[in-house]
């Protein structure tokens, strides 16, 4: 009798499309400008960003304009990577955080950076760092990281319904 079969290695290639939809559209678009752009829930008035055609809480349709959203917010967690791993494209080590964006109620995930990653803390207030207008393509990409504010860290409980 032969051993089970744990692992198997093959080529794998996924060809897909996606279809973003009317927000996520006007949402890719305010990027490519360097602006973000979220849309508030009629009822419970949950900012999201990035905007949805609907409130997942409150499963009503998002029918408001959307919002100007600022680009700058305040770390809410963050995780420091350190090992390398096959495919990735920075070297550790990096930091990985979510991001309450000003006037958002849900973070963000997104890369923080211009910092060691000693520095990164929860609360600390940071800024968009925009790519180039000409290497930005319709995606969170545009923004290349975010970057300490100089701002004294945010209070514990500003953020603390949303760790």
């Amino acid at each position: 009798m032969s051993a089970p079969v744990t692992e198997l290695r093959t080529p794998l290639k996924l060809d897909f499309t996606v279809t973003a939809g009317v927000q996520l559209s006007r949402f890719l678009t305010a990027l490519l400008e360097g602006r973000i752009v979220g849309a508030r829930c009629a009822v419970c008035a949950r900012v999201y960003v990035p905007p949805r055609g609907a409130c997942p809480t409150c499963a009503v349709p998002v029918v408001e304009p959307l919002l100007e959203i600022p680009d700058t917010g305040t770390v809410t967690t963050f995780c420091v990577v350190n090992i390398p791993f096959e495919g990735q494209k920075l070297v550790p080590p990096y930091v990985c955080a979510t991001v309450l964006l000003d006037g958002a109620d849900v973070p963000i995930f997104h890369l923080v950076g211009g910092v060691t990653p000693a520095d990164v803390r929860v609360g600390l207030r940071v800024k968009a760092r925009w790519l180039p207008v000409d290497a930005r393509t319709p995606s969170l990409t545009c923004i290349e990281f975010f970057e300490p504010t100089g701002e004294p860290d945010a209070a514990p409980e500003t953020i603390a319904g949303h760790i």
